[in-house]
């Protein structure tokens, strides 16, 4: 195995010398994805902070028709702003985001006692308005709610019995549980990095020596050829893992960082957190190495490795996708699917919950076993004339 060990030597100190293909492939993620996520994080709570607080201007149609609406409206810091124009055409345009729009029979509703319709008139699939619309929503709420009670105060009727039950909310979940809906995509992250770490060092030690010509002596040794595949393969797992293990570890040191305290959670990331995060990933970096250099060792040019390096990033994005579209709960047999399994025990180690062993070892198992396969047929490649000498 001592051939084995010279092609891993050679091809992680040529990839050290390429100090900017160390710099984007290793470096860059543990950097720039923590620094953009604190980014967004503080942006976002300031973003809210501000709606809520700023004082809310609420354009109103038909206000002569409920003047005790907008008393009530104005006494809780609304700013009532009398329109006459088209408001669902102001909405539409965006010059407004919420209008109160109050019909004629108003009035006459009111005074026999009747449900009197308030039109809110908002667009929410415009993001900007959810806030404001809310606020308005809940203002209206209130008041539609005191004067229900009023009314059956006025009749002798103790206001309570409106209520067959009341609805007691136990809340189950931690500050630490919650911080899973802050850090959704952090498992996609993490899948990002690791194949990105890996993938320089694939393409270039596969078709990038045979452009250069290069790999021809290489295979030239008395060395038997799935050593020299299994050679470069070993070091882009090494270059994967660090890229990996320096991403996880600045997200750890980045989450202290964050506004915890306004988005109500606890991003911080336990020892046994990351222990437990790098043990069921690390199967993840057998099966990254042996799909890069495979798919490397196939093409025919630099240029159609990186197109299938593109495609390649596609994989780890699917699960994280699936689970912000329709979220899951984890079931024994989803851990035997790779990825799919690393995306859901990341998503538990992130929560404080405690993964049991059967889950660990089926996910590990899933996906080495599949690393392995793919390796074996990766080592397999430059036994082949056509691959080498395309």
């Amino acid at each position: 195995m001592s051939g084995l060990r010279t092609v891993y030597k050679k091809e992680v100190r040529e990839n050290l010398r390429d100090k900017r293909a160390i710099f984007n492939s290793v470096l860059l993620g543990p950097i720039l994805f923590p620094i953009l996520f604190i980014g967004l994080a503080y942006f976002t709570a300031s973003k809210q902070q501000e709606r809520v607080e700023e004082v809310l201007e609420v354009p109103v149609v038909g206000a002569q028709y409920a003047p005790n609406l907008i008393n009530f409206l104005t006494q809780q810091g609304a700013l009532i702003e009398t329109i006459t124009g088209d408001p669902e055409a102001l909405v539409k345009t965006q010059e407004v985001p919420v209008v109160i729009r109050i019909p004629a029979q108003f009035s006459k509703q009111w005074k026999a006692g009747k449900p009197a319709v308030v039109e809110l008139i908002a667009d929410p699939s415009r993001r900007e308005s959810n806030i404001p619309m809310q606020r308005v929503r809940s203002l209206l709420n209130t008041y539609g709610a005191r004067i229900g009670h009023l009314r059956l105060q006025l009749r002798g009727v103790s206001p309570t019995i409106r209520s067959a039950i009341m609805v007691k909310d136990v809340d189950l979940s931690t500050p630490q549980s919650r911080g899973m809906l802050v850090m959704m995509m952090l498992p996609y992250v993490l899948m990002i990095t690791l194949f990105t770490g890996g993938m320089h060092l694939a393409i270039d030690s596969t078709v990038g020596e045979k452009e250069r010509k290069s790999l021809e002596p290489l295979l030239i040794n008395p060395v038997p050829r799935w050593q020299v595949m299994l050679g470069k393969m070993m070091a882009t797992a090494s270059f994967a893992f660090a890229s990996l293990t320096l991403t996880l570890l600045s997200f750890r040191f980045a989450f202290p960082l964050m506004p915890t305290g306004s988005l109500g959670v606890d991003l911080n990331l336990g020892t046994g957190a990351v222990g437990g995060i790098l043990l069921a990933t690390a199967p993840m970096v057998v099966l990254a190495a042996a799909l890069l250099t495979t798919l490397a060792a196939l093409a025919k040019t630099l240029r159609e490795a990186q197109s299938y390096m593109s495609l390649i990033l596609i994989v780890p994005m699917i699960p994280s996708i699936m689970f912000m579209v329709n979220p899951v709960t984890p079931e024994t047999w989803m851990m035997a699917i790779p990825i799919f399994s690393q995306n859901l025990l990341i998503g538990e180690f992130i929560r404080g919950e405690t993964v049991s062993f059967l889950w660990m070892s089926m996910s590990m198992g899933g996906t080495l076993l599949l690393g392995l396969l793919l390796a074996s047929i990766a080592a397999t490649l430059f036994n082949r004339p056509r691959i080498v000498f395309s």
